[in-house]
This record gives structure tokens, C-alpha cells and sequence, in this order.
């Protein structure tokens, strides 16, 4: 059962997503993923050009003249949202937090996912995986997606992004889509996600809100971590502690860049204050022109 005030919120977002897809995503989606390999079709009799290779030796003896296999993409794939359910999800300087713009990421990409018939899948990760969700098509499927994102209690507050890889790898048998949708406050998780890169397609989604980047001139101000629950007092008033804050955001911005970069991920880095469309473009810009050229 959905909680009731989450029902609008979902509506919201699938009206706004549903419409984003149909009108702009859709077709930029199937442009850039790939299916999973060649599927076989049928035989049919050779034509001059065909590639040798692929002549069927027993129905050509059977029939008594050349016969090649047709394959055809196999076009189905399993996309698997990983969520950051942390606590400092909650974080939001304007009209959304980072936990609802995620979800709105997210169902994007699922209803891209189920309008070219592939299977999307979520899981919600803190300091472990907390809630699996098996790959699955249709409306109803990406709804319970969203509603499970939103809703979700998280029985931890910290993130590790090592876990969270680490259970996909055992969960999937099969190559898969994975968008990594986090704000990415983890530390030492890169050799998993080079790992994990080379047996699916990774894409990274960072989820960035400007409170985490710079602070407003207000006097002093308590800030708790809210994965941590350490709890710090800062002079806002100080040009000094503001300007340190600010270089502190922006070097672990600037060396997420450079990590996800070296690990050869594509990004889709998104912000709370920002319309998500022009990122979203870009991305599948970039990769549509790379595949391509």
C-alpha cells in the first residue's frame, strides 16, 4: 500500500516523465543502448554478397544449395536503477530533495527502458543493499519503482557503493544497463566500479544540491552529517570558513569528475536547482555521437 502522500508526488512524476519520454527520450534511448548480442532469425537461400561464414553446412546438404543463418539484434536488455537511499538523500535547498530528484531521474529512465520493451530493475542501497527489485516490464512495474524509492524507510544512514556493486554482480548473471543514481559521498569504491564496468554498462548519475557547495552568509549555523551524525559549528559570517567550504565542495566534486572519468563512465551529473533535461540531452548526445561517428 502507498503511503497517501506520496501518491501525488508519483502522479507528478509520471505525468512529467511520461511526457519527456514520448515527446524527446525514447528514440535517443534506443539510439544508444545496445541490445545483448545476435539473435538467430531464420534460413534463407544464399544471395551473391552474403558472408560465407554464416552458410548453413547441413541445410545446404540437405537441399543441395546454399543456405546462409539470419540473425537479428536481440534487442531485449535489463536496466538496473541503483538508488542511494542514504540520509543525506534528504538534502534539498529547493523545491526537491535529492531522494525525489533521484526518483524523477529514475523514472525516466525506466519508462525509456519499458517503451523499447526492456526490463528495468531497482535497488535501493545505503550501507548495504536494503531492497532488491527483480527486472520487470510495464506501467504498474515502473510505478511500484518510483513509489518504493520515495517511500522507502532506509534502515541505514551511511552509503557504500562497494556493497551495493558488489550485489549486483551476484544478482545479475546476464550483462545489464546499471545507472548509479548517488550523490557519491563514499570512499574507496573505484576498483569495484572498474570491475563492475567490465561485465555491464555503467552509467553514473551524480546528484549534487548547491546547500553541499556553498554557504549562505547567516550567522552561525550547526550542520549534522546526516550519514554520519556528526555535528559541526560554523561562522557563516566568515569569509574565511565560507570560502574553505566552498573549495572543500568543490574538490570533491572536481575529484569525483576525474574518478568517474579514468574509470571510462559516462555521466549524467544532475542538480536540485537545475533542470535535468539539458544533462539528460547531453548524455545521450555524447554517447549517440561516440557510437556513431
Amino acid at each position: 500500500m502507498i503511503p497517501k502522500e506520496f501518491l501525488k508526488k508519483i502522479r507528478h512524476i509520471e505525468v512529467r516523465t511520461i511526457r519527456l519520454v514520448e515527446d524527446l527520450m525514447a528514440g535517443q534511448y534506443h539510439s544508444v543502448f545496445k541490445g545483448r548480442g545476435m539473435d538467430f532469425d531464420e534460413v534463407r537461400p544464399y544471395q551473391a554478397g552474403d558472408d560465407v561464414r554464416r552458410i548453413d553446412w547441413n541445410v545446404t546438404a540437405r537441399t543441395g544449395t546454399p543456405h546462409i543463418k539470419k540473425y537479428v539484434e536481440e534487442r531485449e536488455m535489463t536496466v538496473m536503477l541503483l538508488v542511494d537511499a542514504s540520509a543525506s538523500g534528504v538534502t534539498g535547498s529547493t523545491h526537491q530533495s535529492k531522494r525525489e530528484l533521484a526518483a524523477e531521474i529514475a523514472a525516466v529512465l525506466a519508462f525509456s527502458a519499458v517503451s523499447n520493451n526492456d526490463k528495468v530493475g531497482l535497488l535501493l542501497f545505503t550501507e548495504r543493499g536494503e531492497k532488491f527489485i527483480p527486472p520487470g516490464k510495464g506501467r504498474s512495474h515502473v510505478l511500484r519503482l518510483i513509489s518504493e524509492i520515495l517511500a522507502h524507510q532506509p534502515a541505514h544512514r551511511g552509503t557504500n557503493l562497494t556493497a551495493a556493486l558488489n550485489h549486483i554482480n551476484q544478482a545479475l548473471s546476464r550483462r545489464a544497463v546499471l545507472f548509479v543514481i548517488s550523490d557519491f559521498m563514499d570512499e574507496n569504491f573505484e576498483r569495484t566500479l572498474k570491475v563492475t564496468s567490465r561485465k555491464h554498462d555503467v552509467i553514473a548519475v551524480p546528484v549534487l544540491d548547491a546547500s553541499e557547495r556553498e554557504l549562505p552568509d547567516i550567522g552561525w549555523i550547526a550542520f549534522e552529517d546526516a550519514e554520519t551524525g556528526e555535528v559541526v559549528e560554523i561562522n557563516t559570517n566568515d569569509p574565511e570558513s565560507r570560502e574553505i567550504f566552498q573549495k572543500g565542495a568543490e574538490s570533491r566534486i572536481t575529484g569525483l569528475r576525474r574518478m568517474l572519468r579514468q574509470a571510462g563512465l559516462d555521466t549524467i551529473e544532475v542538480e536540485t536547482d537545475q533542470p535535468y533535461l539539458k544533462a539528460l540531452t547531453k548524455f545521450f548526445q555524447t554517447r549517440y555521437h561516440r557510437l556513431h561517428p
